[in-house]
């Protein structure tokens, strides 16, 4: 018997709701509630809860980086030196075309993705980066597809 319970308290209702909401990411809180078989009220209780502990984070629409401009996509590893960490995601997060950063283990001390209109945008993109004051080195690969995109779904399906 598996256990469907988690550290995060999320369950099989929470999980349903979420899987919903990602599948229609416009559905209503009475649509929801409707096709859950539970009452409006409810729905949104639990999505009220769920926005408080971080589960939800929001509903910005998910967009195409090509649609808009920005046809190259790079994944870049970003070694610091010692105590400047706080500074260079400063620096890093007033430069637009970082979209997101993560702080690694190992070799490097930061995982950045990198949208840019062209080769040679990327490559101003990276010079600009690697002369934030605190960044030592800089090593990117750009992607050439995204078989699996990210996703969560398997992981709220595993709820159930």
């Amino acid at each position: 018997m598996s256990d469907r319970s988690n550290p995060e308290g999320l369950d099989s209702l929470d999980a349903r709701l979420l899987l919903l909401m990602a599948k229609e990411d416009r559905i209503s809180v009475l649509e929801i509630a409707r096709r859950l078989g539970i009452a409006r009220g409810t729905a949104q209780a639990r999505l009220d809860k769920l926005f408080a502990r971080g589960v939800v984070e929001g509903f910005p629409p998910a967009m195409s980086l090509p649609a808009i401009g920005y046809t190259v996509i790079a994944f870049a590893v970003v070694q610091i030196s010692q105590g400047n960490r706080p500074p260079v995601i400063e620096a890093l997060d007033a430069i637009a075309e970082v979209c997101e950063a993560h702080a690694t283990t190992g070799d490097a001390d930061l995982f950045i993705r990198i949208a840019a209109r062209s080769n040679s945008d990327l490559q101003r993109v990276i010079d600009e980066i690697v002369t934030v004051p605190g960044v030592e080195r800089v090593s990117s690969s750009i992607v050439l597809s995204s078989p699996i995109p990210l996703r969560s779904r398997q992981l709220l399906e595993r709820l159930l």
